[in-house]
């Protein structure tokens, strides 16, 4: 029957083991109550716990010792270190009096970097409106500055027809 229940498992009893182990105990013991002795096998002599410090003293031959402090010098590593702690706050308070960082410090790349990085969601005009023009020129604008080559080059690859474009002056 406990096959049905589980057909992946090897090991099996056979039938009635279980009804039937009771039974097969008690025959393997006996009826007879097992023998024990009536008094423990264990006693202890008299006084045994009251002279069992004395007793293992006496055995062993323990001298009193003289205790040596492992840290004579304990005060003194306390003074330094007090005076150690009193310098660093000294340093560390003259430290914190240099200036304050000033927009002069930060690199022009920096600014840049992070003009191009934040988006502040404002038109080109805007922008315009707020930078002041007066005495700009624009070389001040352009990283490289505009030849006559350069000019005549994109001129050349835009314009389809030069005769539109009046270059030349009409006197």
């Amino acid at each position: 029957m406990m096959n049905e229940f589980n057909k992946n498992n090897p090991f099996k009893t056979p039938d009635g083991y279980f009804e039937k182990l009771s039974e097969s105990l008690k025959d393997a013991v006996g009826h007879e109550a097992p023998k024990l002795p009536k008094e423990d096998g264990f006693a202890l002599p008299d006084g045994y716990f009251e002279n069992l410090h004395s007793n293992i003293r006496h055995k062993l031959n323990v001298k009193e010792t003289k205790v040596v402090q492992l840290h004579p010098f304990k005060k003194y590593y306390m003074a330094a270190a007090s005076v150690a702690a009193l310098f660093l706050l000294v340093l560390g308070l003259n430290w914190n009096t240099e200036q304050q960082p000033s927009w002069d410090d930060l690199a022009n790349s920096e600014i840049d970097s992070y003009f191009e990085n934040n988006d502040f969601e404002l038109p080109s005009y805007e922008i315009a409106e707020e930078i002041p023009v007066d005495g700009m020129e624009i070389s001040d604008f352009l990283n490289t500055q505009l030849n006559d080559a350069h000019i005549v080059d994109y001129l050349d690859e835009n314009i389809d027809d030069f005769d539109d474009l009046n270059l030349e002056d009409e006197e």
